[in-house]
């Protein structure tokens, strides 16, 4: 296993990995809506999604892979609410064939986040 890690997403909170690479299989760990410059949570859950699918990008670049290779999606929610929001975002960062995704609502996120989202992608 390779450990992927850019400067353009926020470090790690803890003690794992902004991605696994292990054969032609790509783990990202859930992605915050953090600015790396300043570690601070974006305002808002657009600005906060935008920045997740910000991350992702720089980290799926950093392993030499794009959004089309993203195969499966995980994202949590603080509140279902902004269901419609996330589709719209969703839209605009992959096209069809869409990978396959759940969504959760979840009682609360690190840092009080919006959103997190980690996906799987493939070479």
């Amino acid at each position: 296993m390779k450990s992927i890690m850019t400067h353009d997403a926020p470090a790690a909170i803890g003690p794992y990995s902004q991605a696994a690479l292990k054969n032609d299989t790509l783990f990202i760990s859930g992605q915050l809506g953090i600015d790396p410059s300043t570690g601070n949570m974006a305002e808002g859950f657009e600005a906060q999604a935008n920045l997740v699918f910000h991350h992702i990008k720089a980290i799926l670049d950093a392993s030499g892979m794009g959004m089309s290779h993203v195969v499966k999606v995980s994202v949590f929610l603080k509140d279902m609410n902004d269901f419609a929001a996330l589709n719209e975002i969703y839209a605009r960062n992959f096209s069809a064939p869409y990978p396959a995704r759940e969504a959760i609502q979840v009682a609360r996120l690190p840092k009080d986040g919006l959103v997190e989202i980690s996906v799987i992608a493939m070479r």
